[in-house]
């Protein structure tokens, strides 16, 4: 830290509020509503603002899900990290192989959005080829910044985001309140409006599932969960906040919609004419004014300088995908490789573009917006599903954040929002993929691709397909570089020596001290683990001293790792009848490179009284290893590193190990290889 472009670094990453990470999240919201608006009411009809208000309360309880997934796992990949701690990698990749597919949709949706925007100012793109013409420059400039990477610092790429969402909500709220004073014809939103059959019902689920696409700020989001400095009351806030800003945007332009662009015979121009462009023509009918015009042409402009930004994060993200993807070994490790200069996964980038100008040139919203629902929903489910599961699988894990209206079942507090979000949410994908044709066939058979070559990649490799393999990012740079480790496992024992365990795996964590907030990091597994006897049952209440130990210690050891540059701590508390096998499992189910954990006690005494006799220094005596060191050495299947603490420190672990198994009045209970250790001892 003494370098001042690492202080720099490190005061960028310690101060993103939540501000930023509204903005971030709005963005998605903004450019969705000049993309999804014009589908949604070609389908949904006069039910248009009520299809607007449900995807509003679908996206609070997106909301809720991410916030806390974000904040149990702060690692840069929303839902596929979700399910990667809940499930394993098969589910990890379906999510991610599905927004991966979102990315490449959304790019093609915004830039052909966008040139449809810039007609106000360049009528010539309402003819094909021009139109095809202008979406390929933009392709090309979005593809190239994509490769290179974000141009400015952190600092400057966050304000310059804060002023465009900025004017498009001015510009939004504005697009409302003029309708509502100047269109006199309430009475026009109900025209045509029998719900059921005009519209359908399968009308209605595909608006509501096209305008959950903007779940994809979520997950851009949720990736910086590691950077935030954000308190518990602001975290409330930023829940609220969103979706009651998406609630009065959208559910407000609807209105507006309606009421200047009416449905008529089953049809509304907002989904004909306007289908590409339909802000531009609500403000068309509002009147013939100079003003008017003025706006209209503002706004196309702000229109399509999102549907860009939206185009380029697009792209970024699939870049990011992939490159996730190949540092898990779920994709070959050489559709990853990062560029050597801009450090960018740029093969799959230029790739996507090329889809992207593909499906741009066929023209077809209603198909791209329709697959772009399969993908989210896909996404937004497993999301809810694996914070469910999380609950069961590390309840005492430390949570900044806690989706709140939870009921005890089994021994866990299941949240309420995230199961109703996944019910609803799976309901939806479900109507998506009977009704919609595009989506039933570009969606279903872009997963079937994706699994069976995931399997095949894996088997061939002789990899676990449900095991959990890490790259460091110097792999995917074809770097040279000292040992170091993307994933290291960290058990944490609530003394002293948690600090020098987390900060030998803080020196050896293969971080890349890159400043952009797109860049990975090397990831601390720190792991309270709670061994309990066969007499008690393994998902019974713990005594809350003993939880509040746990925490405390799992909050230490994320302070002192984060430290560092370049490396994240994700924090969890495992429940497990045996030390050493908790500590085997769960670092071959997070796929770690490395344990670090603490060496046996010294077998015979040095003057020092360190361990180092024991692990065969000269002059040791005796067994080198302990029986629980010995058993994590023998069934890991990465390296091991012992740390050596001396006989008072040995002393004070063992008696808080047999506090935590048999209670600290009681001498029975332990498993054979603690009565090992305390023998040695």
């Amino acid at each position: 830290m003494g370098d001042p472009s690492s202080r720099r670094r490190a005061f960028l990453h310690r101060t993103i509020g939540s501000p930023t990470v509204f903005a971030i999240t709005y963005a998605s919201v903004a450019g969705g509503l000049y993309l999804l608006l014009g589908p949604i009411a070609g389908n949904a009809l006069g039910a248009t603002p009520f299809v607007m208000a449900a995807a509003a309360v679908l996206f609070g309880l997106a909301v809720m899900t991410y916030t806390e997934g974000a904040a149990l796992h702060p690692e840069k990949a929303g839902s596929p990290t979700f399910a990667r701690h809940a499930f394993d990698e098969v589910w990890s990749f379906i999510a991610a192989w599905a927004l991966l597919l979102d990315s490449v949709l959304l790019t093609a949706g915004a830039v052909l959005a966008a040139t449809n925007y810039l007609e106000v100012v360049w009528h010539e793109t309402s003819d094909g080829k021009t139109e095809i013409a202008l979406a390929a420059i933009i392709l090309l400039f979005v593809t190239v910044r994509a490769i290179r990477g974000g141009t400015g610092g952190p600092a400057t790429r966050v304000a310059r985001l804060a002023i465009i969402v900025a004017v498009d909500l001015l510009l939004q709220l504005l697009v409302v309140v003029l309708g509502f004073a100047l269109l006199k014809d309430p009475g026009s939103l109900t025209n045509g409006l029998d719900l059921g059959t005009s519209p359908d019902w399968q009308g209605v689920l595909f608006g509501l599932g096209a305008a959950m696409v903007v779940v994809t700020g979520l997950e851009s989001a949720s990736g910086l969960a590691g950077e935030v400095s954000i308190g518990r009351r602001e975290l409330r806030r930023l829940v609220t906040s969103l979706p009651i800003v998406m609630f009065v945007v959208f559910v407000g332009i609807s209105f507006v919609g309606l009421m200047a662009l009416p449905v008529q015979d089953g049809h509304t121009a907002l989904g004909d004419r306007w289908v590409d462009a339909p802000v531009i023509g609500i403000i068309d009918r509002l009147s013939d004014s100079t003003a008017i015009d003025v706006l209209k042409v503002v706004v196309g402009v702000a229109a399509a300088t999102t549907l860009g930004g939206m185009a380029l994060a697009s792209l970024s993200s699939a870049g990011r995908i992939s490159a996730q993807l190949a540092r898990h070994r779920q994709l070959p490790t050489r559709l990853g490789r990062l560029h050597p200069k801009f450090g960018t996964p740029w093969l799959v980038i230029a790739a996507a573009g090329v889809v992207a100008m593909v499906l741009v040139s066929f023209r077809d919203m209603d198909a791209l917006v329709g697959t772009m629902a399969f993908g989210a929903m896909t996404a937004v489910t497993i999301a809810h599903v694996s914070i469910i599961r999380l609950r069961f699988a590390e309840p005492e894990a430390v949570r900044d954040y806690r989706v709140p209206f939870n009921v005890r079942f089994r021994g866990a507090a299941v949240p309420l929002p995230a199961v109703l979000g996944a019910v609803l949410s799976a309901l939806v994908w479900v109507s998506i993929v009977v009704s919609h044709p595009a989506a039933r066939a570009v969606g279903l058979i872009w997963m079937a691709i994706g699994i069976v070559a995931y399997v095949a990649y894996r088997r061939s490799h002789h990899l676990p397909v449900r095991g959990r393999v890490l790259v460091p990012d110097a792999a995917l740079r074809r770097e040279e570089k000292p040992v170091e480790y993307g994933s290291i496992l960290v058990p944490v024992l609530g003394t002293a020596l948690d600090d020098d365990l987390i900060q030998t795996a803080g020196r050896l964590a293969g971080g890349d001290d890159e400043t952009d907030l797109e860049e990975g990091y090397a990831v601390i597994e720190a792991v309270w683990i709670h061994v309990l006897p066969m007499s008690l049952p393994i998902d019974g209440p713990l005594p809350d001293a003993q939880r509040a130990e746990a925490k405390a210690a799992l909050a230490r050891a994320r302070a002192v790792g984060e430290e560092y540059d370049g490396v994240r701590v994700a924090t969890s508390a495992v429940r497990a009848r045996s030390y050493g096998r908790a500590i085997v499992d769960e670092a071959e189910r997070r796929g770690c490179q490395a344990i670090i954990m603490v060496a046996p006690p010294p077998t015979g005494r040095s003057k020092s009284g360190r361990a180092g006799a024991a692990l065969g220094a000269r002059g040791g005596r005796g067994e080198a290893l302990g029986a629980t060191a010995r058993y994590v050495v023998d069934h890991a299947r990465c390296q091991v590193i012992l740390g050596a603490p001396s006989l008072a420190e040995t002393e004070e672990v063992m008696r808080r190990r047999r506090e935590a198994v048999a209670g600290p009045d009681d001498d029975g209970g332990l498993t054979a290889e603690d009565e090992a250790w305390l023998e040695q001892l």
